[in-house]
């Protein structure tokens, strides 16, 4: 059991969705939400953040598809990933899901990570996810659960499925823990459960939210290393502010949310949002090399940033057809080589990304 106030919240009514799954829009049972409290990702020209103050933007672009991309399962799964047969398996990582469980399945199914039923096939194969698996989309519980079931099928094949702490975990954590609880959000007074729901929350995952969901995510990792890859989340240096290791930072992290303190977990999850901490490119080579010198690795891999933000490649309200669509062929190598993009921009029509690593760059 998560230990502390297990305030429903946003929880008890209806199941309720989003009219447009794909289209980056905030739901139309938000808009009493305190002007205060705003979502979490912000426009591609954001001026860098004051101390104190979330990182937000309430009128984010919007690519307009009018019916709901449709993503259609491959023909014949292909052949499991090839291994060696002594030694690690091949290493994958999986960007920001957000909720977009048929668009996970078909990627990984597309990679030989999964068959065509949906089982773990890729016997010792490594796989990483980088965080936010709800909000947004129509299924974040579905997410979860699928990650955990993989994390056994692969454990069982000599292989692991492993996940790190995003900012909308912290999120729903928050939403479900604190309810309307006033937190100081460092420009007013907030709640997680306003926050939640102007970012995307979905009624339908809080319903569904059970306690072995709450334990998985709170004993989530924050930061971790594989073959020389610094794993995380977000793009920001504030990782610096819970430990100068990696163990440190989990451990920090972890004590922050057994301690069920609502302002304590509010900071987590305000640094957790911060992001482009890499993207200036005089100033975002150092900004990585702090965090890799600190951590270890040669390259840090992230997601939390949509990749059509990073190249300013995002539509409008206004866009029509298939040319409003953010191009996204693969993750986004920047910061002089040193950082890899991995959120593809699924809630805006982009794309959900799966990629083996190392990449050939």
């Amino acid at each position: 059991m998560v230990e502390g106030s297990m305030t429903q919240g946003a929880g008890q009514g209806p199941a309720a969705r989003t009219e447009t799954l794909r289209d980056f829009r905030v739901p139309a049972y938000v808009h009493d939400v305190p002007a205060n409290v705003l979502p979490t990702d912000p426009a591609p020209d954001t001026e860098p953040y004051p101390d104190g103050y979330t990182p937000t933007e309430r009128d984010l672009p919007v690519v307009d598809l009018g019916e709901t991309a449709q993503v259609e399962a491959p023909q014949a799964a292909p052949a499991a990933p090839d291994a060696p047969s002594d030694g690690p398996g091949p290493l994958y990582v999986v960007g920001d899901v957000h909720g977009y469980l048929d668009e996970l399945v078909t990627a990984l199914q597309e990679k030989g990570l999964l068959d065509a039923e949906g089982n773990w096939s890729a016997g010792n194969a490594r796989l990483w996810f980088l965080g936010d698996f709800t909000d947004r989309g129509p299924d974040g519980i579905g997410v979860i659960d699928l990650v955990m079931r993989l994390s056994a099928e692969a454990a069982a094949a000599g292989g692991y499925c492993k996940a790190l702490m995003g900012n909308h975990e912290l999120l729903l954590l928050g939403a479900k823990r604190f309810g309307d609880t006033p937190v100081n959000s460092g420009a007013g007074t907030a709640t997680f459960q306003a926050a939640w729901l102007l970012n995307g929350g979905q009624k339908s995952d809080m319903d569904r939210l059970q306690d072995v969901h709450l334990q998985w995510m709170s004993r989530l990792d924050a930061i971790e290393i594989e073959d020389d890859h610094l794993l995380t989340h977000s793009d920001t240096t504030a990782y610096l502010d819970y430990g100068d290791s990696i163990e440190a930072v989990n451990d920090t992290i972890r004590e922050t949310l057994t301690r069920n303190d609502a302002d304590e977990c509010w900071d987590l999850f305000r640094k957790f949002t911060k992001r482009f901490a890499f993207r200036d490119e005089e100033t975002g080579p150092g900004a990585v090399r702090e965090l890799l010198d600190t951590y270890g690795g040669s390259r840090i891999v992230h997601g939390h940033s949509p990749i059509p933000y990073l190249l300013g490649q995002v539509g409008t309200e206004d866009a029509d057809g298939e040319d409003s669509r953010p191009v996204v062929e693969g993750p986004h190598v920047y910061a002089g080589g040193l950082a890899i993009a991995m959120d593809g921009g699924v809630t805006m029509a982009g794309k959900l990304l799966v990629q083996q690593l190392p990449m050939d760059i």
